[in-house]
């Protein structure tokens, strides 16, 4: 066992500060997206923003935040357990509706590709920061791998995610030629 969580988690800071960093600059680069694409965004693609652009930007949030709790240097095993905790649980409870949007009650025809990006894979990523906090409730030496774990797997989903809404403006985008006309 373990002697504190501060000992536990030194050799995991800068870890944590990339991963942040990393993250914060993907949450800007989103609103650049969101903004360049605002052309193709009307109310009537409202409904699909919030499903395939918020959850993207939440997820990339939730690395961050994730990333700052973790670095905080007076958390006790419980008060970082508990946060972590809530995060998981309020982001399984996210993905658990956006799931449903996708793949219950196909409110979107998307592929199961994207179903598995946006939903599943995230959903995943929730799970395992809850699994996490119970580690860190048990004062186990391997929960701040499982934390890593379940926010790379929502900064990987979050990221092909983001590609895919890119390239979906860029297909989308008018060209130079059709203006001339």
């Amino acid at each position: 066992m373990p002697g504190t969580l501060t000992q536990l988690l030194r050799e995991w800071h800068d870890f944590y500060v990339l991963v942040g960093t990393a993250s914060a600059t993907l949450v800007g680069l989103m609103f650049v997206a969101a903004s360049v694409g605002s052309s193709f965004f009307s109310e009537e693609s409202r409904a699909s923003m919030k499903a395939f652009i918020t959850p993207t930007v939440v997820h990339f949030a939730a690395v961050l935040f994730t990333s700052l709790l973790v670095i905080i240097p007076t958390h006790s095993w419980h008060t970082l357990g508990v946060l972590l905790s809530i995060m998981g649980l309020v982001g399984s409870i996210y993905c658990g509706r956006l799931l449903l949007w996708l793949a219950i009650r196909h409110r979107f025809n998307v592929d199961w590709e994207d179903r598995m990006f946006y939903a599943f894979i995230p959903l995943l990523g929730y799970l395992l920061l809850l699994i996490s906090a119970v580690l860190l409730y048990m004062r186990s030496a391997a929960s701040p791998n499982l934390i890593a774990v379940a926010i790379l797997t929502l900064l990987l989903a979050s990221l092909r995610n983001a590609w895919d809404m890119t390239v979906w403006i860029v297909i989308r985008a008018p060209t130079g030629t059709e203006r001339q006309s």
